[in-house]
C-alpha cells in the first residue's frame, strides 16, 4: 500500500498563496494519478486537479486559472500551487494517488487532509 504526507497548509490572507505538497511512498510500482480534492465544512467532497499518467491535468472550473498541480515522478510527489485564494477556497485539501503496487495489486490511497483557512 501506499502512505501519503501531505504539508503546506495554513491560513493566508484573501490574494494570497499557498503550495501544498503530497509525497507518496511505499510498495510502488506505477502511479496512474495524483490529485487533490478538498472538502469545505457544510460541503460536499470535490475535485480540486489531478495529473493523470503523462501529465494531462484536470481542474475543477472554480480553481482554473488560480491554481496549478504539478508532478516530480522521481519523488513520487505532488503539488498544488494556489494563488489568488479566496475565502471560499477554505477546506481540508486531501491528496488522493492512485496507482500498481509492486505486488501487481492497485491502490487508491488518501491523505490524512491538511487544512486550509483563507481570511477575507
Amino acid at each position: 500500500q501506499a502512505h501519503l504526507v501531505e504539508s503546506g497548509g495554513g491560513l493566508v490572507q484573501a490574494g494570497g498563496s499557498l503550495r501544498l505538497s503530497c509525497a507518496c511512498s511505499g510498495s510502488i510500482a506505477s502511479i496512474y494519478v495524483m490529485g487533490w480534492y478538498r472538502q469545505a465544512p457544510g460541503k460536499q467532497h470535490e475535485l480540486v486537479a489531478k495529473i493523470i499518467g503523462g501529465g494531462t491535468t484536470v481542474y475543477a472550473d472554480a480553481v482554473k486559472g488560480r491554481f496549478t498541480i504539478s508532478r516530480d515522478s522521481a519523488k513520487n510527489t505532488v503539488y498544488l500551487q494556489m494563488n489568488s485564494l479566496k475565502p471560499e477556497d477554505t477546506a481540508v485539501y486531501y491528496c488522493n494517488v492512485v496507482g500498481f503496487g509492486t505486488t501487481l495489486s492497485t491502490f487508491d490511497s488518501w491523505g490524512q487532509g491538511t487544512q486550509v483557512t483563507v481570511s477575507s
